[in-house]
């Protein structure tokens, strides 16, 4: 039950950052069209997941505990690949396939771009 509740507050913390990076960042980028926000919170989550996975195997940094509320929660309530693909679909649906196409390239490639830079970054800085 207690990892629950923890996953349950990271996932409330996680959300609320997604919220407003996610808010920020598509008001900044003056675009209607395509979901700039969704597109660097995932991106930043993929870094985040890299650099904190290189310190919880090669350093054993955190107990169970602090992976299920950090990993499952905070992560997983930052991250955003559900919207995603509702966004991905909206696009499909106006009409918008390249702009779609976009997407799901930037998603996917970017995404796992990052999750290595970031657990190079980790090796990098804590070798």
């Amino acid at each position: 039950m207690e990892k629950i509740l923890l996953v349950g507050l990271g996932g409330f913390i996680g959300s609320i950052f997604r919220y407003l990076l996610s808010g920020y960042v598509q008001q900044a980028s003056r675009s209607a069209s395509f979901p700039h926000g969704t597109l660097v919170v995932n991106i930043l989550g993929c870094f985040i997941i890299g650099l904190l996975t290189y310190l919880a195997e090669s350093r054993g940094l955190f107990t169970d505990e602090s992976r299920a509320f950090v990993f499952v929660g905070v992560l997983g309530g930052f991250t955003t690949f559900s919207t995603f693909g509702n966004e991905t679909m909206n696009l499909l649906r106006d009409g918008e396939s390249f702009l779609a196409s976009v997407n799901i390239a930037a998603h996917v490639l970017l995404g796992l771009l990052f999750v290595w830079i970031g657990l190079k970054t980790a090796y990098l800085i804590w070798r």
